[in-house]
């Protein structure tokens, strides 16, 4: 049976990919590198990066994939995410079909493959189709929640209490609800529009890479700094990944 190895890489620092994921990755024949456009040839060239600093075994090969874009006109935000994820498990599927029998393939994964990406969803829905016979692990990767959260010197909780992880697009629709709430994927910068100015932000973009950014403060005070210094980076850049956390209380209050 072919066998697939879903890796987290970690956040862009080549040193967060742990043992495990290194004996992953040697233990394929072909790692699957995704190529996502104009302007995003970066995250390309650290994944290559990485294959070349820990790939040892003779007869590895890197495969290169387009990742087609999400389309959104007339589809909701569900609709248009099925069907792109629909069109790159058929990428999936030949990339996998091309594979010896019995033979091993890996994808590599930003971070950690069970946090806001989708992957493991995709190849499910591969395994499931029943065109291929093939199964598949994990290996898990550091999170840039938990990037964010070492290079702000900062636990993630307040004392007793819990942790919300979720969207800007959620936060720009439900507001602000948990005492700590980790806000993912938001392109819109939602935390600029909170109605708790003097909730605290800890914010970072390229986590783990020497491009790293942080800033923390008083929402109130610094919402407008966060978003210059980010349009500012994604102009550098031509793209952007930033998380940040926001957090109202302190510890030991009721």
């Amino acid at each position: 049976m072919k066998h697939i190895s879903i890796i987290g890489i970690g956040t862009g620092n080549p040193e967060h990919v742990t043992m495990q994921a290194i004996k992953a990755m040697n233990a394929a024949e072909v790692i699957f590198l995704p190529l996502k456009g104009a302007g995003k040839e970066e995250l390309a060239e650290i994944r290559r990066e990485i294959c070349e600093r820990y790939v040892t075994r003779s007869g590895t090969r890197v495969a290169e994939f387009e990742v087609p874009q999400r389309q959104i006109a007339d589809r909701t935000y569900a609709q248009s995410v099925d069907a792109w994820h629909g069109q790159i498990a058929n990428i999936y599927r030949e990339l996998i079909s091309g594979l010896p029998d019995g033979g091993t393939g890996a994808f590599l994964v930003w971070g950690d493959p069970s946090l806001y990406d989708s992957t493991i969803r995709i190849i499910e829905r591969v395994r499931q189709s029943n065109s291929i016979d093939f199964d598949y692990s994990v290996v898990p990767g550091i999170t840039s929640i938990q990037a964010l959260a070492a290079s702000h010197k900062i636990p993630l909780n307040l004392v007793g209490k819990p942790v919300e992880i979720t969207t800007g697009r959620r936060l720009a629709q439900d507001g602000l609800q948990s005492d700590s709430t980790i806000v993912m994927l938001d392109g819109e910068q939602a935390f600029a529009k909170v109605d708790d100015p003097d909730a605290e932000i800890f914010w970072g973009a390229y986590l783990g890479t020497g491009d790293e950014i942080i800033r923390s403060g008083r929402l109130g005070d610094i919402a407008a700094d966060i978003q210059a210094l980010r349009t500012e980076a994604r102009r550098r850049h031509g793209w952007i990944m930033d998380i940040y956390l926001l957090r109202k209380g302190r510890d030991f209050e009721e």
